[in-house]
């Protein structure tokens, strides 16, 4: 058994699982941004949506551009602080450019919203969210409803494909549930 593997509860999504997700948002996403009046531009929230930002924007057969934000609302806690702070800013301009921001999982969405609206500042052409999961939180809406999901979640601490705890399970293969014990 992997190392990592023995603090898994267990598999909510295989590799299988995660490629058909993939698969079947760049083919949504190529449809809707197609035609000579579009200018895409993913942009991935650092560091989590790293992996998927690889496997997504490989899924899309439409001409696009990437670039990176790294924003920090956790700290090395379990739960959101409630507070934005902007490490790393965008390299290009997107002026008149289409934006989707692609994120690895929304829970509350306060920092996604406050990303998008510092983002339509910046004047892009649209703005739109792509996330891998979506967590269902019972009796909580998040702040935003992105127009791309992959797949919902149960409100559990999740973690492989790019989404870890303290640095660690980012490189799992899958995304899985980690055993209470490892983060309490």
């Amino acid at each position: 058994m992997d190392t990592m593997d023995k603090d898994i509860e267990r598999v909510l999504f295989s590799e299988e699982d995660i490629r058909q997700i993939v698969q079947r948002m760049g083919a949504q996403i190529s449809e809707d941004y197609a035609g000579e009046d579009k200018d895409l531009v993913l942009i991935a929230v650092l560091r989590g949506a790293v992996v998927f930002m690889g496997d997504l924007m490989r899924a899309i057969d439409v001409p696009l551009a990437i670039d990176f934000m790294a924003v920090s609302s956790y700290g090395d806690k379990a739960k959101s602080s409630g507070i934005v702070r902007i490490i790393k800013d965008l390299d290009v301009d997107i002026k008149d450019r289409d934006v989707l921001i692609v994120e690895d999982i929304l829970d509350s969405g306060l920092t996604l919203k406050y990303l998008m609206k510092n983002l339509s500042a910046r004047h892009p052409a649209s703005i739109e969210v792509a996330t891998f999961l979506w967590k269902d939180i019972e009796g909580k809406q998040a702040a935003i409803n992105p127009k791309y999901v992959g797949t919902h979640c149960p409100d559990a601490f999740v973690v492989g494909y790019g989404l870890d705890f303290a640095e660690k399970y980012r490189n799992l293969p899958y995304v899985g549930v980690l055993k209470p014990e490892v983060y309490s």
